[in-house]
């Protein structure tokens, strides 16, 4: 499972969003798809420049994030850098493109179930599913300490 992060989690959020209010949608797309939707976000690019980066690599996204090598500097190599330096490992990206973390299945609004890879609405409930996730697991590593048992003195200026 990803590195629980505020980076990955706003960028699943913001990737869901912007899926529900109408951004460009075609699971056969790299620059369009799971994938490229979310990295549209991380990368800030468009559909049709990360869509070019792709090409200069060969399979689907899971192939290519399996393939990747982190020091190459061939353009697509650094947009799976992009996904990484998020959080993503190459199987968090085979499960965002095919919808399939049974993690985060599991934890979906009515229950488990399997979703469609391709069907804008299963990609936005799994990606909000995925962000409230990660949130929860990076809440529960954080550790406030009590205030009644920090002395005085550390309050003091």
């Amino acid at each position: 499972m990803a590195h629980p992060n505020l980076a990955l989690i706003d960028a699943l959020r913001v990737t869901a969003t912007r899926l529900s209010t109408g951004a460009h949608y075609a699971w056969g797309n790299h620059g369009a798809c799971n994938c490229g939707n979310l990295l549209q976000v991380v990368a800030q690019l468009s559909k049709e420049e990360i869509l070019t980066y792709a090409h200069t690599g060969i399979g689907e996204w899971t192939e290519l994030s399996q393939e990747s090598c982190s020091v190459s500097q061939a353009p697509f190599s650094l947009l799976l850098k992009k996904l990484e330096e998020i959080g993503l490992t190459p199987t968090d990206i085979h499960h965002l493109e095919y919808l399939n973390n049974r993690e985060v299945l599991d934890q979906l609004p009515g229950g488990f179930r399997w979703l469609k890879r391709n069907q804008r609405e299963d990609v936005i409930v799994y990606f909000n599913t995925y962000a409230t996730l990660l949130e929860n697991q990076f809440l529960a590593q954080l550790s406030i300490p009590d205030p009644n048992a920090i002395p005085a003195a550390v309050y003091s200026f």
